[in-house]
């Protein structure tokens, strides 16, 4: 079956139905959404049996639905419609929610109804919703609708509210009106709630030394006090504390509500070097304001059980240590790194036999901090000074000998993210993680002693491969070519038992001191064959040339790329690698241009 995949962007959810449509056989194009000449000439190019929109945001042209069979993708439950399904049922406080898979009309949202799964919610930013709860349902969705078209028997459920499980209504897009914090009277709770309905987009619109702001990244404070509510109380590594009527929030991201200019590339550049417009740590962006507002200090890594804002913490069990590190997207700046190899060192010198790196919930890692590169007065230099602290951390992790590691994926990872990974001794996924074993899109050759690393897990051949290819690869592929060792249930809880079961199994291990010499011995050869800091100076050498502006890839400029990502600028067209329609329309063309046979 050809399933052709329209989409606004090619964002987690449309990964995740890409990877699992291809392990199961279907051929599949996909195209964005960047106008309708653009959607029609892909639907003549691919003639897609069928077309499902997994993430759709602009209306499908009438002649497309009324021609072919356009699934759309909805977050909401069965009656659910509107732009803004997901915020209201976290500011209503809704305790179950779902998925719809239903045929595009003329009214958004109303077509007949093909497959529905719910789910129980649990209080988590918007973001992390859609990441977890909603794109396990959503891909279930797709896949009992493909079942459902393919039997050609089945008649798909006209949208009835007089049904009594109809509990979805239409609602209207939720405006910052309905957002809006009152630090007057509003609780701790409620403020949390209010921020988490709109990260990661829109965010909340607040004010803060006279000037407005969105507010993204909220966390509970269990100690801090302050006197005036909205006041802000502290500051720690980023983030800001307020001070609320019952307590006080943390407030890890800001951005500026003013909106850059369209103006050409490098004017564009100039600036926002001034006023940056895009989501950075609250404290980078207040800067000077805060410059009587005490760091609040907490160890490294942290051990406590008080809630409170840490991006780095640490458990302890049954000779297992647990180091967690919870990164806004995954992101990890320059200080961040610093802070996270210093929590490293800290846990591996404690009396454990294995320890496992946890990452965050929603990504484990995506590389270097591209936002904060791109805030800084000289990107080259912080782009050198992040790649580099990011190499000191991969180095300590394939360096530990007294010790086995284990790199437990919970949420996908990207880049230097994805061969982070791989430094531990061992790798162990949630099932539904995508990786994204690349660094081409942003122009760059790649560090994290990925030749080192990669070609070791999965040859040298594959490794070329993963890398040129910029490709997300799901669990599936990534056991069977070893790229991870074990996959291990999707569910959330379920996985977390699994990794604590797996990892004390291994420290209780007959056979650990036996791993563990093996492991020195290995690291000793390699070692002699050629010095590990030999693969990172070769690696450096490319990254230099890229931060120095020369290209990688084709020709994809680093600086423009960060730029354009970090804006969230929308590409002119769809990348080729995506698109098996252009493959298709490319190869018809070179049959045509072929001489004639006499």
């Amino acid at each position: 079956m050809r399933i052709l995949l329209i989409a606004s962007a090619y964002n987690g959810l449309c990964q995740r139905v890409h990877v699992e449509l291809v392990d199961r056989g279907y051929e599949v194009s996909i195209t964005l959404s960047l106008g309708d000449d653009a959607v029609r000439k892909a639907i003549a190019l691919f003639q897609p049996d069928l077309i499902i929109c997994p993430f759709l945001k602009e209306k499908l042209p009438e002649d497309v639905w009324r021609e072919h069979l356009c699934i759309i993708l909805h977050p909401g439950i069965m009656g659910d419609r509107g732009p803004s399904s997901l915020d209201w049922a976290i500011m209503r406080q809704e305790s179950e929610w779902g998925v719809t898979a239903l045929k595009a009309v003329e009214e958004m949202d109303a077509g007949d109804i093909w497959s529905t799964l719910n789910f129980p919610m649990r209080e988590a930013t918007k973001a992390s919703l859609y990441r977890r709860e909603v794109t396990r349902a959503a891909v279930q969705a797709i896949l009992t609708t493909i079942d459902r078209f393919a039997s050609k028997a089945y008649t798909p459920e006209p949208l009835d509210y007089s049904r009594e499980d109809v509990r979805g209504e239409l609602r209207p897009l939720m405006k910052q009106d309905v957002r809006a914090i009152d630090w007057s009277t509003d609780t701790v709770a409620t403020i949390i709630r209010k921020i988490n309905a709109a990260d990661s987009a829109p965010g909340v619109l607040d004010m803060l030394y006279g000037e407005e702001y969105f507010l993204y990244g909220a966390h509970a404070e269990d100690v801090l006090r302050g006197r005036r509510p909205g006041e802000v109380i502290a500051q720690r590594h980023g983030a800001i504390c307020r001070a609320a009527v019952d307590g006080a929030v943390w407030i890890s991201h800001l951005r500026k509500r003013d909106t850059p200019e369209k103006q050409p590339f490098l004017k564009r550049l100039i600036q926002s070097r001034k006023t940056p417009t895009f989501k950075l740590p609250a404290a980078m962006l207040l800067g000077d304001k805060l410059a009587v507002i005490k760091e609040s200090p907490i160890d490294l890594p942290y051990m406590g059980k008080e809630q409170t804002y840490c991006e780095i913490w640490y458990e302890e069990s049954n000779k297992v240590g647990y180091l967690h590190f919870n990164f806004h997207n995954g992101a990890m700046g320059t200080e961040q790194c610093q802070r996270l190899q210093q929590a490293y060192l800290a846990v591996r010198s404690r009396d454990i036999k294995v320890l496992v790196l946890m990452g965050g919930t929603d990504f484990w890692s995506n590389g270097i901090h591209l936002n904060w590169i791109e805030a800084a007065d000289d990107p080259a230099r912080e782009s050198w000074r992040n790649i580099n602290a990011i190499d000191d951390v991969v180095r300590e992790i394939i360096t530990t000998d007294s010790l086995l590691t284990v790199s437990a994926i919970a949420g996908s990872a990207g880049a230097g993210g994805v061969m982070m990974t791989l430094a531990a001794d061992q790798v162990w996924a949630r099932k539904g993680v995508i990786l994204n074993p690349h660094y081409k899109t942003m122009g760059l050759y790649g560090s994290e002693y990925w030749t080192y690393l990669l070609p070791k897990r999965v040859g040298p051949g594959r490794a070329l491969e993963l890398t040129e290819t910029p490709l997300p690869l799901g669990m599936k592929k990534a056991k069977a070519i070893g790229l991870v060792d074990e996959v291990l249930p999707e569910e959330t809880g379920a996985y977390q038992a699994e990794v604590r079961k797996m990892a004390e199994a291994l420290a209780a291990s007959s056979d650990y001191q036996e791993l563990l010499e093996k492991k020195r011995a290995q690291r000793a050869h390699d070692e002699a064959i050629k010095p590990l800091e030999s693969y990172r100076a070769a690696e450096l050498q490319h990254m230099r040339a890229n931060f120095a502006g020369q290209f990688y890839g084709g020709d994809v400029n680093y600086h423009e790329a960060r730029y354009n990502f970090v804006h969230k600028i929308r590409p002119k067209e769809t990348a080729c690698y995506l698109a098996q329609h252009l493959k298709l329309d490319f190869a018809r063309l070179s049959e045509l241009r072929q001489p004639l046979a006499y």
